[in-house]
């Protein structure tokens, strides 16, 4: 079994909000990973008196410790349990009501003898190859269905977070982990599984450099950070703003390879 793990801050001297972790049981059985993605506030006024990195850190534990020793429980009750125990941590000092309280996007998967199973909230992204070389990928795309011009202010993104008709993320409410795109695969059918913050996606959902399946042949061959490193190259060539328009010219940058 290959893993391979790379993550790069967007900015030099500001904090990466992105959280990964892969989980290697004692017993030897199976294995898994978990990638987060925090969500930036436009601004401090966000209820809580902590970081995104110091919750992305949190959730991001509770999801490594559950999915390694509660393997009996599905991923959208580790998620929701973790989620519950990451709020009880700070709800005495912060307001978890607040739309903008601390956030991530959630990849998760984990694997056994003969199955994988995964769970997606937001707009990371999955990857799977199967032993013939297609690859196949698991979005949550509700942030690509809304209409066109709907995040384009503050208020109007408030107005769709967490809510019916908008998009999901991993804050304050266990709920919330009804609403991941979750399944199970057979683990004969997958050779390789690959997990991706938007801030690496960009090769792909960005600047187009190519489909799924050529981003999974970057990683399996250059590996995470090989594809990172492309992904700044190419961001530093945009001098026109010809494919980041708007964008942030330079995102936290996350992605996890694993050859099974």
């Amino acid at each position: 079994m290959r893993i391979e793990l790379a993550t790069a801050a967007g900015l030099a001297g500001r904090p990466n909000e992105d959280w990964a972790a892969t989980v290697l049981p004692a017993s030897g059985q199976g294995g898994g990973l978990v990638l987060l993605d925090g969500v930036t506030p436009p601004r401090d006024d966000d209820g809580c008196a902590h970081s995104v990195p110091w919750f992305t850190a949190r959730l991001g534990g509770a999801l490594v410790e559950l999915s390694g020793s509660r393997r009996d429980l599905p991923l959208r009750e580790i998620l929701a349990e973790s989620i519950r125990r990451t709020a009880d941590t700070h709800r005495s000092l912060c307001d978890l009501s607040h739309v903008r309280t601390p956030q991530a996007t959630v990849v998760m998967v984990r694997w056994g003898e003969a199955e994988i199973e995964y769970l997606v909230l937001s707009d990371s992204v999955l990857l799977f190859e199967a032993p013939g070389g297609a690859v196949s990928a698991v979005l949550d795309d509700r942030l690509d269905r809304l209409p066109p011009g709907s995040l384009v202010s503050e208020a109007a993104a408030d107005a769709l977070r967490n809510k019916e008709g908008g998009f999901f993320t991993a804050a304050a409410d266990p709920a919330v982990a009804d609403r991941a795109v979750t399944g199970r695969t057979p683990r004969a059918g997958v050779r390789a599984v690959a997990a991706m913050t938007d801030g690496a996606s960009r090769w792909t959902e960005v600047f187009g450099e190519g489909d799924w399946a050529d981003c999974m042949g970057v990683l399996h061959k250059e590996g995470p950070q090989g594809l990172i490193d492309r992904v700044r190259a190419l961001e530093e060539a945009d001098t026109e703003r010809t494919y980041l328009r708007r964008g942030k010219r330079h995102d936290d940058a996350t992605a996890v390879y694993a050859q099974l």
